[in-house]
């Protein structure tokens, strides 16, 4: 259980430092829109691209704190849902997972 926590704190400390330079980019820190219309065309598309990412980052950042709290709480390789143990595979392909196959299938 210790690698997978710490498998999850690295990519947790990964989520944090890429949602930092997502919203440094929604932020205009490095520098406001082109002036070229068909280049803030394009500056806009990277900004809807960069918010999905976002989202989808903030999103994978709450499952890997919930399955972090289940490892402290001693309860990380059982399935939230009906309880029964997680397959340490799926464990393996989706450390952050914190139901199990059936469950996650319903």
């Amino acid at each position: 259980m210790t690698n997978r926590k710490a498998e999850l704190e690295t990519l947790r400390a990964d989520l944090k430092a890429r949602l930092s330079r997502f919203e440094a980019h929604q932020h205009r820190e490095d520098g406001a829109l082109d002036k070229d219309f068909e280049e803030q065309a394009t500056q806009t598309q990277n900004d809807e691209v960069v918010d999905s990412l976002e989202t989808e980052t903030r999103e994978e950042l709450v499952q890997i704190e919930r399955a972090l709290e289940r490892i402290d709480h001693g309860l990380g390789d059982e399935c939230e849902s009906c309880g029964e143990p997680i397959d340490p595979r799926r464990l393996q392909v989706l450390p952050y997972t914190t139901v199990c196959v059936d469950c996650a299938g319903e």
